[in-house]
């Protein structure tokens, strides 16, 4: 038996920001990070916050600690919020999640909206019962996954995005692709999340180049915050796979980001889990037909399961440099003979990792360790 509910209220589209001004008379946490407050960027939120109603803390780094996690704990404590909003990427939204998750604990309050305002189209975080926090003493990523983690209200307005830079868009893009691709092939998918990943999956390849190029092309921005949205919702029901199990132990070991390392990995992911090699004309994988109906959904040549899938990793290769994307991790100044000295515990801690479940083919260590020599 499978079930779908969406907890969060969203709003989206030019202005939605607007829907700010409906909070009357309360006590607001805004938590988002050094460079939203540099750019002024978070002018945009406060524009349409009644003045002297907001703390602002704003100490977020990429893959946020526990420390920070600490740190906002005890803000929450002393402004005591009836709301909180997360402004930023995918790390001021997670570690958000987990102050306010953590703070309603210690604290035995429930009454506290939770807005979550993205300003990268990548995680779908807004809408997801994940988040991920750092162990740097370990180097080890830990995913916190519960319901009470989903933000009550989304707020996707494209014109927090337009000054994100061209690498960026084109990484968190790919992530976005990533959890469209791998909610799709899950072995929890149904037809409920496939269409969310159907419909995430056109958006990035109509609307992701056209928002790499032109950063102010407003209608790309939006239908790839959308699409972010869309696969987020997708995957939050389905979880994900193996292409996000090891992009999470490369991260916490090599601190390449989060949205680059899945873009390096997918093309690997999809060829291993078809695995076209090992089977006849008649009888393919799960995961290799539903790649063969993604081609298909693009318009690719499909005359076959296999050119299908063949053609679905070319057209993945072909937006990568499009967007002078990096395909292997010495591109990113990993050392390699690093990599191969630590290559059997990363295929373990990936392995472990909870999005592995999920996976339409299950990995052995060996598995883990072949895709990563290929991504070298």
């Amino acid at each position: 038996m499978h079930s779908f509910e969406i907890k969060t209220k969203i709003k989206f589209g030019e202005g939605s920001l607007k829907a700010l001004q409906e909070i009357q008379d309360k006590k607001i946490l805004i938590i988002t990070d050094p460079f939203m407050v540099e750019s002024k960027a978070i002018d945009k939120i406060l524009v349409n916050l009644k003045e002297g109603s907001y703390e602002v803390f704003s100490d977020i780094v990429p893959d946020p600690p526990i420390e920070t996690v600490v740190s906002g704990i005890e803000i929450f404590k002393e402004v005591n919020p009836d709301v909180l909003i997360a402004l930023g990427g995918g790390s001021a939204i997670d570690a958000s999640k987990a102050i306010m998750d953590f703070s309603k604990k210690i604290l035995k309050t429930n009454d506290i909206e939770f807005i979550a305002i993205p300003t990268t189209s990548g995680t779908g975080s807004e809408v997801t019962s994940f988040s991920v926090i750092t162990d740097k003493q370990k180097g080890t990523k830990y995913p916190l996954v519960s319901d009470d983690l989903l933000p009550n209200v989304a707020i996707l307005d494209p014109e927090l995005v337009k000054t994100v830079p061209n690498f960026i868009t084109a990484d968190t893009g790919m992530d976005v692709l990533t959890h469209a691709i791998e909610a799709y092939v899950s072995t929890e998918a149904n037809d409920f999340s496939d269409a969310l990943a159907e419909k995430a999956i056109k958006l990035v390849f109509k609307y992701l180049l056209r928002a790499y190029k032109d950063g102010n092309d407003i209608e790309a921005r939006e239908k790839m915050h959308n699409a972010s949205c869309l696969a987020g919702m997708a995957f939050n029901q389905t979880s994900l796979g193996i292409n996000h199990s090891i992009a999470h132990v490369l991260g916490g070991k090599f601190h390449v980001p989060h949205g680059r390392t899945n873009s390096i990995l997918l093309p690997h992911v999809i060829e291993y889990n078809a695995d076209i090699v090992g089977y006849t004309n008649t009888k393919y994988s799960m995961a290799a037909n539903k790649y063969a109906q993604i081609s298909m959904l693009l318009g690719l040549n499909t005359s076959n399961v296999r050119m299908g899938v063949k053609n679905l990793v070319n057209e993945i290769k072909k937006l990568q440099k499009e967007m002078n994307m990096v395909t292997n991790l010495s591109q990113c100044k990993v050392n390699i003979s690093d990599l191969s000295s630590v290559e059997n515990e990363i295929a373990i801690l990936a392995i472990n990792d909870g999005c592995t479940k999920t996976n339409p083919r299950v990995p052995t260590e060996k598995d883990i360790i072949d895709i990563l020599n290929k991504i070298k």
